[in-house]
């Protein structure tokens, strides 16, 4: 089994705080240091009524110091949010702080509407280059190639990674000779067509030798697949109500909820379970397999967005039996 990772939004309940949260997310990353994943990531979003981690960087510092061994990180910052100085000046500092286990992945999409964005007093550029200038300007501060110099930050060898939900984030990544994360678990469309176009115009680099694909990929597992398919409700309702202009909090699960839903939001959903395991172990590891079968993926970040902690947690277990030790791998 390739290695497995966790990707983290910090889901806010309909009945719950962000402080819940939060410590939703201390209690899960603890238990995948002890499972054996490898990375523990989460993403900027702002504005998002159902999402905690728009701090990214804090909680990021907040999760490595209640950890040990997995590296955190960020799928991702949106770059376009921030100066280049700033973030290298703070993943220094999360460095320094946790050397060896800091991932800094980056993103050209604001992570919230354009108000929003706007509040985050950021120009909002439409040169397309201004991503990749802000990506190589960011390297160049932990490279001590830049004018100004980044205190912590410079001399960090802080690995980062492009992500995207298009081709253009896999022409860059190939380009830089950078790792390269694809957002299947929201976005599957270009999947297929971003990998190929990545693997086929990698440059090897000083960062990475060869290229490396992880994919986003939504996981509901639970003890029997009924079950599994009634928590997945849960996500399945706030990924419909977020594409139809109704963001909100995670709400609970109901039964019936795909069998009720109008053929525009079935068609919604029906897209982005082609990359979903929903099930009882087996069910979801035979899934898994044949996912990375078909992608050939190096690496996969999951997801799990499920009202109950409890029932999350115990989905993230189940997965981790996949996980091979060195001394199953052996």
């Amino acid at each position: 089994m390739i290695p497995l990772s966790i990707l983290d939004l910090s889901p806010i309940t309909q009945d719950g705080s962000a402080a819940e949260s939060f410590a939703r997310t201390v209690d899960i990353a603890r238990h995948a240091d002890d499972w054996g994943y490898t990375r523990y990531w989460m993403a900027e979003h702002h504005g998002m009524p159902g999402i905690a981690s728009a701090a990214t960087s804090v909680l990021i510092g907040h999760v490595a110091g209640a950890t040990s061994r997995i590296r955190v990180g960020a799928g991702g910052i949106m770059l376009p949010n921030h100066s280049p100085l700033v973030i290298a000046e703070q993943f220094g500092t999360l460095d320094a702080l946790y050397p060896g286990r800091i991932d800094l992945g980056l993103g050209r999409a604001p992570g919230s509407d354009q108000v929003t964005a706007r509040a985050l007093r950021r120009n909002l550029a439409t040169d397309p280059d201004e991503f990749p200038r802000d990506v190589i300007e960011l390297m160049s501060y932990f490279e001590g190639r830049a004018q100004v110099r980044a205190v912590p930050g410079e001399g960090h060898d802080i690995p980062i990674w492009i992500l995207g939900s298009s081709l253009f984030g896999a022409q860059l990544a190939a380009m830089l000779g950078l790792p390269y994360a694809f957002a299947s678990h929201f976005a599957p469309a270009q999947m297929m067509d971003a990998i190929a176009l990545y693997r086929a115009r990698f440059k090897p680099s000083s960062r990475l030798d060869k290229p490396h694909v992880m994919l986003g990929f939504n996981v509901f597992a639970a003890d029997t697949d009924d079950e599994a398919r009634y928590l997945a409700t849960s996500w399945q309702q706030s990924f419909v109500n977020l594409r139809t202009g109704r963001p909100g909090r995670l709400p609970p699960p109901v039964e019936g909820y795909v069998e009720a839903l109008p053929p525009q939001g079935r068609e919604l959903l029906d897209h982005v379970l082609s990359c979903a395991a929903i099930g009882a172990p087996d069910t979801v590891a035979d899934q898994i397999r044949a996912f990375i079968e078909r992608t050939g993926a190096d690496e996969l970040m999951l997801t799990c967005n499920m009202y109950e902690h409890s029932a999350r947690l115990r989905s993230y277990e189940i997965v981790a039996g996949l996980i091979e030790t060195p001394a199953s791998a052996a």
